[in-house]
């Protein structure tokens, strides 16, 4: 953790990864941070010690890169690193549908990238933050990029071709649970209850159904069957459930947001 990293835009993504890496044992003095706004860099200054600089000089001090900017600034950005960065730094790129060959091709060629798809609970330290080699990244920059994103939850590498795939089902899916939590509770709204009392039900349900699945090892047909007594309300449930086509439903949604994925990598946004 000697080494210094720059933190590019430092929206609620990048500052959730500036805090994780100090509370993992970064120092502040090895952090660096850019903004668009004086108030801003005023604001991080404080709350974490971290100095505040333009893109050209992050990249000219920085031996590590995280790129968090929106993917419509990314070329941009790029095009003001381009001169100062060299194949002795590390790129990380946090920017949804932005291919390491984009960067690639406007950086020093070699220069070592590493795309990853982090979803919003990192905000809470329980994120998922899928991680891939560009052609130059080698195994110890995808370790460097797993400690710096494990500070704010868990890791995955794998293969970019497998990106688009992990955007539908992880960036993506938190949105999903919070759709069904939202349609839940209406339905116990439907069914007699106060929405407070159905949101506190379903979100606690939620929350113990997540650690079953996390820490028991189970399948979750298991953890299901579990629940599910003969003739009782859960199997009705899931009869009504099923002839809703609701399985069917999430696969198609999930292409449906693979496909998304694909299009805003190719530049077809």
């Amino acid at each position: 953790m000697t080494q210094t990293v720059a933190v590019l835009g430092t929206g609620k993504i990048g500052e959730a990864l500036l805090s994780g890496m100090i509370r993992a044992g970064w120092r502040p003095a090895n952090l660096l941070v850019t903004t668009r706004r004086s108030d801003r860099a005023e604001e991080l200054r404080t709350r974490y010690g971290v100095e505040s600089v333009g893109n050209a000089e992050a990249a000219k001090a920085a031996d590590i890169l995280i790129l968090a900017v929106k993917p419509q600034d990314m070329g941009k950005l790029l095009d003001e690193l381009a001169p100062h960065v060299g194949t002795d730094r590390l790129v990380i790129s946090a920017a949804a549908g932005i291919t390491t060959t984009f960067i690639e091709e406007r950086l020093t060629t070699g220069t070592p990238v590493v795309r990853v798809m982090p979803n919003t609970p990192v905000l809470v330290d329980e994120g998922m933050s899928v991680i891939s080699a560009g052609s130059h990244a080698t195994g110890a920059h995808l370790t460097t990029t797993e400690e710096i994103f494990g500070g704010v939850g868990k890791t995955l590498r794998v293969p970019e071709s497998q990106q688009d795939a992990a955007t539908a089902l992880s960036g993506s899916g938190p949105a999903y649970f919070y759709f069904l939590v939202e349609a839940m509770t209406d339905a116990g709204i439907l069914l007699g209850l106060p929405r407070a009392q159905a949101h506190d039900l379903i979100v606690q349900a939620a929350i113990g159904a997540a650690v079953m699945l996390r820490d028991s090892g189970e399948h979750p047909v298991k953890l299901r069957e579990a629940v599910t007594s003969p003739a009782g309300t859960t199997i009705s449930a899931i009869r009504e459930l099923e002839n809703h086509g609701v399985r069917a439903a999430l696969i198609a949604a999930l292409e449906a947001a693979r496909d998304r994925s694909r299009e805003l990598a190719s530049g077809n946004g």
